[in-house]
């Protein structure tokens, strides 16, 4: 039995942890990777955590500029595409003390050796904007095991790319199970079947590169953003995404939107060309997104209460990182 059939078999038996760093408006890549999978476990019956990952806005920015109006437009983003707050739990990293004072046992139980060989901690490195690698970057791993751990998530949601995380993260619950006593589950992942959708100028779509299409776009930003998206001169419109990349992710843009085969969509434009294609997506995002982007309006009207969800999701997550990290203590001795 597979991951999908086990949890629809047994909701009540996963709990997940996901999120996203605060650092823009959350995009279509965001939304067919991850956000409407969260919705759908959310709406299976799994318990889930979505943090709100802004601590980690430091390990690559010397400053969190606009920390704030992040923080409440990605909280936005998640409520206008279906998280729900009274069956998910929504809440901010640095509102949750305990799950930064689960780091340091965690730190223990790691060497440097391991911390420097995590592909992604290299892969942040490399893409840093600072001069100089933090701390906090390097210490990346098991800052996102204590966020994985401190509400004993036993699924995470995770890209290929993010794995050696969800590794480090098993091997710090081992090694803390296997030097104190089982306290935390060993979390599997849910290897997202998404495939992913290029940005505007033929790269992987990005809030950082400037290419990607915000949840929030309005139907005519989003056609301004889809006409000058990157095609090729072939205008008989095909979907071959090795040999066509650019020209492919629309056409499985459109039938992500519309849930059909890229390959029939390919087949309706045929002849029609690029603008023709460019028109076929724009009509599909738009009228996909409608419903979503017209919640978050009717949202964005009270940011009181957007700040109130946060305030409740905090409180929530604090009272589980406050459990966890009392049974921690007793584990290690520490109970004083």
């Amino acid at each position: 039995m597979g991951p999908g059939e086990e949890i629809r078999r047994n909701p009540a038996g996963f709990r997940v942890l996901t999120g996203d760093r605060p650092t823009g408006r959350l995009h279509l890549g965001h939304y067919f990777g991850t956000l409407k999978g969260r919705v759908e476990l959310q709406d299976l019956g799994v318990e889930t955590f979505v943090i709100v990952a802004d601590y980690q806005v430091l390990t690559d920015r010397d400053v969190a500029e606009r920390l704030q109006e992040h923080v409440e437009d990605l909280v936005l983003d998640y409520l206008a595409a279906g998280i729900d707050p009274r069956r998910s739990t929504i809440f901010a990293h640095s509102a949750v003390p305990a799950l930064n004072q689960l780091m340091l046992p965690f730190l223990s139980l790691v060497s440097v050796a391991e911390l420097g060989r995590n592909p992604t901690v290299k892969d942040e490195i490399a893409h840093s904007r600072q001069a100089a690698v933090s701390g906090l970057m390097f210490t990346y791993p098991v800052h996102q095991a204590a966020d994985i751990l401190f509400c004993k998530a036993n699924l995470v949601p995770v890209g290929r790319d993010q794995l050696p995380h969800l590794e480090l993260t098993r091997t710090v619950a081992r090694r803390f199970n296997d030097r104190y006593g089982a306290v935390f589950p060993e979390p599997a992942a849910l290897l997202s079947a998404a495939p992913v959708l290029l940005g505007t100028d033929g790269t992987k779509m990005s809030k950082s590169r400037g290419n990607a299409i915000a949840l929030a776009a309005t139907a005519d930003e989003t056609a301004r953003l889809i006409k000058g998206a990157r095609t090729d001169g072939e205008r008989h419109i095909t979907y071959n995404p090795d040999g066509r990349p650019e020209v492919s992710s629309l056409l499985l843009l459109a039938a992500l939107c519309q849930d059909r085969d890229p390959r029939e969509v390919a087949e309706e434009i045929g002849g029609g060309g690029a603008a023709a294609l460019k028109r076929t997506v724009t009509e599909a995002v738009n009228e996909h997104l409608a419903p979503l982007r017209a919640r978050r309006i009717e949202l964005a009207r009270d940011r009181a209460h957007v700040r109130a969800v946060l305030r409740a999701g905090n409180e929530r997550a604090g009272e589980r990182a406050e459990a966890t990290l009392s049974e921690v203590r007793a584990a290690m001795g520490m109970a004083y």
